[in-house]
């Protein structure tokens, strides 16, 4: 039996920003219900989900599985059970207390999926179509600030922190925003 609720399940970017032709991975929140491992059910007993999810909560006597003691966060797929229990999601994207679930907005929510989603690639910050209809992407690095201009050549200019110009180059394929490098550095130019 499970110790698991499926609250919803969504799409995300696969990579965590939605881009043209970006792929999609369905999301699932898993609501783990406040009697899971509470000391009500066991005083004298040990929690045995201690160990991968936030500490048991007193479930509250009307419970009507509203109260979470936990929600994870995991894509559709993901394997369940480890040497430590058969229960615990191998790799969630995610685990939120059941508090911090009840208080976060979407909109936050959002973020932080996506930004678990992303890993550590750097966070798309731009994307520039030109008069064929052809996009290209940029990512954000350790920059701060980065501006974009687009010209009438087909050519997108990324300016980046201060650092120069970055030239980001369309193509009618727009797979080079997953992860492949077709920026080239330009010196930089007179406005």
């Amino acid at each position: 039996m499970s110790i698991y609720a499926t609250l919803w399940q969504l799409k995300f970017p696969r990579y965590g920003d939605a881009h043209t032709g970006c792929d999609w991975i369905e999301v699932k929140a898993q609501g783990v219900p406040a009697h899971i491992g509470s000391p009500d059910e066991d005083p004298e007993g040990e929690d045995p989900y201690a160990a991968f999810l936030p500490p048991a909560i007193a479930a509250p006597s009307d419970d009507s599985a509203q109260v979470m003691r936990a929600v994870v966060f995991v894509t559709v797929g993901t394997p369940k059970g480890t040497a430590r229990s058969a229960q615990e999601y191998v790799n969630p994207l995610l685990v939120l207390s059941g508090r911090e679930y009840a208080t976060v907005t979407f909109e936050q929510l959002h973020e932080l999926v996506c930004r678990a989603l992303r890993g550590h690639r750097p966070r798309l910050v731009a994307e520039v179509w030109n008069a064929g209809g052809a996009a290209g992407c940029s990512s954000k690095t350790a920059a701060r600030r980065t501006s974009i201009s687009t010209t009438g050549d087909g050519v997108g200019r990324v300016a980046v922190g201060g650092t120069g110009r970055y030239r980001l180059r369309t193509s009618p394929d727009s797979a080079f925003c997953r992860n492949s490098a077709t920026h080239s550095r330009d010196r930089p130019r007179a406005a």
